[in-house]
């Protein structure tokens, strides 16, 4: 019998969701946290306070450098701003690389708990804790695989639009089929522009070949044309102290018509030849690439400007830039996160409907792919939640910080995963639901009770990035409570066992 169109997409639509939906999920969810990262981090370094002006903190912070770290070939900043308090910084020591987070106002990391922050979550998103470059490439296909059922979606729900005002409740199928159109189309523009524009950013890795017929091996020259404007120059062998910083980020500010810093390399420190370069920030404007400016680190004279202005990569960078989302005022950044979490619904609901859409005596693959999306799905952010509890809980000087924070989130995973595949599926999503509701629940009062920011002080003092931290916090504990009592409602009841008639 030959299946028709629509019939040959909805096939492609229910497999291509499948086969890398619990990954999608992950993708989805951890980039949906990663709309607040700067916030995030802030969150996660409790004793760092707000800077009180961007070039005299970036300037604090390469005079520490210049102590700490005098024989690294170059350090490289990312200036604070009204998202992020800290000022990130890198740079080589002999085999291994150093990142500091340094605080803003005296420039150095004295008493600032080390952490990943919201940038864990960023990498995640896209390198899924693999090395490089096998997590991107399983993320990029995983994207073309979203892509895909997007576009089968559309294709396969004749009347798409008509479904966005049906949901019909306590129907079964009915109900989770409702859910996943309602939370498809709701946000669709936003759905198929995240993930075209996910993949794009990808796209050298899976799709190379115009790079290797350019320029075969040769990355350095590739590099330098794609993202040009970087001044270098050799080493003098002659020492030689910076010149005034601070008047030289100053005159980049001018430079940039009141834009902000956004990250700062600072090449040969300590020699005659040091080169201070300047990028503006990113959040300045839609377009991710930046202009950058090249000053003698020495006598503050400017070296080199630039400014994007070839129509295919400003194209590429405005893409680049939907996606990262930097450009968004806070309005924007909440829709995204909105539209983040829509997305995620509609991956989750739609494993959940695959599974709901097959008879029960499917066998033991029907059976596995039940139970991993409940370990999966309510898993993760018990996980999320377990990061934060990590952080808030481990001591402030605990060596390996970071690594106890992920460990803690991986293994959270790995157990809720267990439990799912260890309980029946009906049991499990109103179990771990609940776990998952009191992890965030009770997340604001540890972090009350750990730090001197929790949410009634926030509230005090105006403090609204804790706050609303620990209010989102609440909301998301209340909201899993309220499904996890919900599901144990609807739970069937255990059959009586009759009694034998006496004789």
């Amino acid at each position: 019998m030959k299946t028709g169109f629509r019939q040959s997409m909805a096939w492609l639509h229910g497999w291509a969701g499948l086969v890398l939906g619990w990954l999608l999920f992950a993708m989805a969810l951890t980039g949906t946290a990663t709309v607040f990262r700067s916030e995030i981090g802030d969150w996660m370094r409790p004793e760092v306070t707000a800077a009180p002006d961007q070039v005299k903190a970036t300037a604090a912070a390469i005079r520490y450098l210049e102590k700490a770290a005098p024989n690294a070939p170059a350090w490289y900043l990312t200036a604070p701003d009204d998202r992020q308090s800290t000022i990130e910084a890198s740079y080589a020591d002999g085999d291994d690389y150093r990142f500091a987070a340094l605080d803003p106002n005296s420039g150095r990391p004295d008493g600032i708990r080390e952490t990943l922050g919201g940038e864990f979550f960023y990498r995640f998103h896209f390198e899924l804790q693999l090395p490089y470059p096998w997590g991107r490439i399983l993320a990029s296909a995983a994207g073309m695989l979203m892509l895909v059922a997007l576009i089968s979606g559309i294709i396969t729900h004749r009347r798409i639009f008509a479904d966005f005002f049906t949901l019909r409740t306590g129907k079964g199928k009915r109900s989770w089929l409702d859910a996943h159109n309602v939370l498809g189309v709701l946000a669709m523009p936003f759905h198929l522009m995240i993930t075209f524009t996910g993949v794009l950013t990808l796209v050298t890795l899976t799709m190379p070949w115009g790079l290797v017929a350019n320029y075969g091996k040769d990355t350095t020259t590739m590099f330098a044309e794609v993202a040009p404007g970087y001044f270098e120059r050799e080493r003098s062998g002659r020492p030689a102290p910076l010149g005034d910083v601070e008047a030289i980020l100053a005159d980049a500010r001018r430079r940039f018509d009141g834009g902000r810093i956004g990250n700062v390399a600072v090449e040969n420190p300590g020699d005659a030849a040091a080169v201070i370069q300047v990028l503006r920030d990113d959040a300045d404007q839609l377009g991710y690439s930046a202009g950058k400016l090249a000053y003698d680190g020495v006598t503050g004279r400017l070296l080199a400007a630039y400014a994007e202005d070839r129509p295919a990569k400003k194209t590429f960078d405005v893409l680049y830039g939907l996606h990262m989302g930097r450009f968004a005022p806070w309005v924007s950044r909440w829709l995204y996160f909105l539209c983040g979490l829509a997305l995620s619904a509609t991956i989750a609901s739609g494993l959940v409907l695959w599974t709901v859409s097959r008879p029960e005596g499917r066998g033991f693959g029907h059976h596995l792919v039940a139970r991993l999306t409940v370990g999966t799905v309510a898993g993760l952010p018990i996980a999320m939640a377990a990061f934060f509890w990590a952080n808030r809980l481990a001591p402030v000087g605990l060596a390996d910080r970071p690594g106890i924070e992920v460990r803690a989130f991986f293994l959270c995973w790995a157990a809720a995963m267990l439990f799912g595949l260890a309980r029946a599926p009906r049991r499990g999503w109103a179990e771990l639901t609940a776990m998952m509701g009191l992890g965030w629940l009770l997340l604001p009062l540890v972090s009350a009770l750990t730090t001197a920011r929790g949410l009634p002080a926030s509230l005090i003092h105006g403090d609204w990035l804790f706050a609303g931290f620990d209010l989102v916090a609440l909301a998301i504990g209340c909201g899993a409570l309220m499904t996890a009592l919900h599901l144990h409602r609807r739970q069937p009841a255990a059959p009586r066992r009759r009694r034998p008639a006496l004789a």
